[in-house]
């Protein structure tokens, strides 16, 4: 019996369906026994895991791990199973584990680690684990041999279309079931795994090597009409890291569905969506598209650049888009990476003077705002990471250091305690944030009401009009008095 365990990683009632593990799932069905476990869903994540894994005499217990909340439960979760159980394999996949694996295997609770796409390498895992066979034959494994780390070489891709359609039966999946912007009955989903593009400051480019592997438009339409008519699903939010990248692909999809009456949210570059015809726009949206997610990043095209967000990409393109999806009445919502080095200060204010002309233009765009974090890359593969390490930044080197202060919020990338970041940068960027989401609400809360919006306009307006940024302690109040949110997504 494996069990695969989710680490909790939300709030109550916010728990996303877990995709990755359901993927697992699908290639282990009529094969291996074995039981999803999600963590967002105990009450004593650690006590119950335990129990379970004693009453099914599991054999292996995987964990999927991202950093942030998931990483600071994983390890002590770890550290406890493998105090109680010491003999039960324990496996980490996702990407923390793709990039940090020497970390990981230093440890003396995590067994092995999957490097990359995981669904053939675990099914070869449970195969060599109770065949007793010979790790080394598992590609896309690493783990510890006479107090060595080894790693395997890395998998070859496998396409989505391959693998089966997700166990949904495995999970309880109205316990993921959500009401939000996107609709009432929403559910989070993927449709493609991988990104062809190499965004330095994105950790997805180490667990993928810029490959992306889409499922085909059928069935993507076969799953969302299943998942309408067995669970009364009414929206889907699709977390692929880009699902926009085939027109073809999209408009064939948005074609299938128009019919469906549902509505749907995705993450999309806006270099390639700004290239899509108006006849794609037009299906968009009359299969139901009601917000793309995209990284606009910067208001510098210099800075764009140095993202190496490709050739395309530029701060008109981004203002352009937004126009454009106005026009279409679909919601942008942009994310930026602001504090950038060398000249974090500079990087602000310019930054900050975009964001304002793109809200004059589309009012209506959501904003959500980080500061830039550091991740792995291959020498002079990305010149952001170069210039962390030359002032001086270094990854921790266990992983009880990667769970305590300042790591521990290093992960959600609002302040991640790079050298060239001071409480000055980041207290500029949280009171611009409060101003402006004062001054133009988020659309998506549903129980922001006009008259509270109407409140939060007229009292933040002299601030946004002088741009007067500090000490916004009435705004603060209203927060609190009102319980508005701030513009928040999983999507990275």
């Amino acid at each position: 019996m494996l069990v695969l365990y989710n680490p909790v990683s939300t709030h109550p009632g916010k728990a996303p369906l877990p995709i990755s593990l359901l993927s697992l799932g699908a290639v282990l069905e009529d094969k291996y026994d074995y039981e999803i476990v999600d963590g967002n869903l105990l009450t004593d994540p650690t006590s119950q895991l335990l129990q379970i894994l004693k009453e099914k005499k599991a054999t292996a217990l995987g964990m999927t791990v991202m950093p942030g909340p998931q990483l600071n439960r994983a390890v002590p979760l770890s550290q406890k199973i493998k105090a109680t159980l010491p003999d039960l394999p324990i496996i980490w996949g996702g990407y923390f584990p793709t990039q940090h694996t020497d970390v990981i295997l230093k440890s003396d609770y995590v067994d092995y680690t999957v490097i990359g796409q995981g669904e053939l390498t675990i099914l070869e895992f449970l195969d060599v684990l109770h065949n007793s066979g010979d790790f080394s034959t598992v590609d896309g494994l690493a783990y510890k041999e006479g107090g060595q780390i080894k790693k395997n070489p890395t998998r070859t891709l496998t396409a989505v279309n391959e693998f089966p359609l997700l166990p949904y039966h495995r999970v309880d999946v109205e316990k993921y079931i959500q009401n939000n912007y996107v609709g009432t009955r929403t559910i989070d989903h993927n449709s493609s795994f991988g990104c062809p593009f190499a965004c330095n400051f994105c950790a997805i480019v180490s667990m993928t090597n810029r490959r992306w592997l889409p499922e085909s438009a059928e069935r993507m339409a076969t799953t969302l009409k299943f998942l309408k008519e067995r669970y009364g699903v009414n929206a889907v939010q699709y977390h692929d890291m880009d699902f926009f990248i085939s027109e073809p692909r999209v408009a064939e999809f948005c074609d299938r569905i128009k019919d469906y009456g549902m509505t749907w949210w995705a993450l999309g570059r806006i270099d390639e969506l700004s290239r899509y015809k108006e006849s794609t726009w037009q299906l968009m949206k009359q299969s139901g598209l009601k917000m793309i997610f995209c990284g606009a990043e910067s208001g510098s095209d210099d800075m764009l650049k140095q993202m190496n967000k490709g050739g395309q990409a530029s701060t008109q393109l981004t203002l352009d888009l937004a126009v454009k999806m106005k026009s279409y009445g679909i919601v942008p919502e942009y994310s930026f990476v602001l504090g950038n080095p060398p000249e974090p200060e500079r990087d602000l204010e310019i930054t900050f003077n975009f964001i304002r002309k793109l809200k004059k233009l589309n009012p209506a765009t959501e904003l959500i705002l980080y500061t830039y974090t550091p991740v792995p890359m291959d020498a002079g593969s990305g010149n952001l990471y170069e210039r962390a390490k030359a002032a001086g930044f270094k990854f921790p080197t266990t992983l009880e250091e990667w769970t305590g202060p300042p790591w521990d919020e290093f992960a959600l990338r609002r302040r991640p305690k790079t050298p060239w970041l001071n409480h000055e940068i980041y207290t500029r960027v949280r009171n611009f944030e409060r101003v402006i989401n004062a001054y133009y609400p988020t659309t998506t809360d549903l129980k922001l009401t006009g008259l509270r919006r109407t409140l939060l306009k007229s009292l933040s307006g002299w601030r946004y009009h002088l741009k007067f940024y500090e000490y916004p302690l009435e705004l603060r109040a209203m927060q609190r008095l009102f319980a508005y949110q701030r513009p928040e997504t999983s999507g990275f």
